[in-house]
């Protein structure tokens, strides 16, 4: 089973590949979408650790004490797409509509493999593309590359217990008052208000070692200003939280690579992810009948 499935995976990862080549050279057409189709389509990314074997993770820098790493990261995005809000003016994801697709190439190839997938999607019939990440540059770059006329949003979560980081780092000055100014300051970024929170901490005298450490962390917001306008994004109707992609990260890949004692080697854990993002993006049926998708039987 294990050498039946993964080699269905690495025979699946060839043809995601093979037609990711082949849609941006315009070889194969990609047809567009119904007239009453969506109108937004929502890319969201994000990285994730699986742990590996001792060979694949060597001269790789880790976080561990010794300073060895003992993942690598695979690259995931979900996209999805939206036609309606709720009762309280809240997006509303389309039923059935997110593919998912997950790779350990570098981010270079992630972005080809990204910006196919978005066009088989129908990107270029699209009134309103959206990127949503954590804030890690690889993303933006992407973004930037294959999506420039995207609305690039933050993950509202993330900015949140970057703020929270913050709050902590300046809690020797703050004292008392920590809780009343970072309740302050979670209002000023529900609004957007990236001045307030970049003054407001910068109001305070730090030398040394906490002001480089203070810059490093109002880098984060000061960086991503333009996608922190979080009010805005609401007002148009807009999701601001990459929970579909995070939660993906736990269901998708987490729950089958990221078991207690698993170390899979770089081959077995591409093929099995792809398989995982296959069955996450369309039903079964519609899966194992695709062509060369399936290898031979010994």
């Amino acid at each position: 089973m294990e050498r039946s499935a993964e080699a269905d995976g690495a025979a699946a990862a060839r043809m995601i590949s093979a037609a990711a080549d082949a849609i941006r050279s315009q070889r194969t057409a990609v047809f567009p979408p119904p007239e009453d189709g969506p109108d937004m389509l929502y890319i969201a990314v994000d990285g994730t650790g699986v742990p590996v074997v001792a060979r694949d993770a060597e001269g790789r820098r880790g976080k561990a004490d010794d300073g060895k790493a003992r993942t690598r990261e695979i690259k995931l995005a979900c996209l999805f797409t939206q036609t309606a809000l709720d009762d309280d003016g809240k997006p509303v994801r389309d039923p059935a509509s997110t593919t998912c697709l997950a790779t350990f190439e570098p981010a270079e190839r992630f972005g080809v493999l990204l910006d196919a997938e978005a066009r088989r999607r129908g990107i270029e019939h699209i009134r309103q593309p959206v990127v949503l990440g954590d804030g890690a540059a690889w993303i933006w770059n992407i973004a930037d590359q294959y999506f420039p006329a995207a609305t690039q949003i933050v993950d509202l979560y993330h900015a949140r217990e970057h703020l929270h980081d913050l709050a902590r780092l300046m809690e020797f000055m703050l004292g008392d008052s920590k809780d009343a100014w970072l309740a302050a300051r979670l209002e000023d970024l529900d609004y957007g208000y990236i001045d307030g929170i970049t003054a407001a901490a910068r109001a305070y005298p730090l030398v040394g070692v906490k002001k480089d450490q203070l810059d490093t962390a109002l880098g984060y917001f000061e960086n991503n200003a333009p996608r922190m306008r979080y009010h805005w994004f609401r007002q148009c109707g807009l999701f601001v939280g990459s929970g579909v992609v995070e939660a993906s990260c736990k269901s998708v890949i987490g729950q089958r690579l990221k078991l207690s004692g698993m170390h899979w080697s770089l081959r077995g854990a591409d093929a099995i992810t792809t398989l995982r993002c296959q069955q996450a993006s369309r039903p079964e049926d519609r899966i194992w009948p695709a062509p060369r998708n399936q290898t031979l039987a010994a």
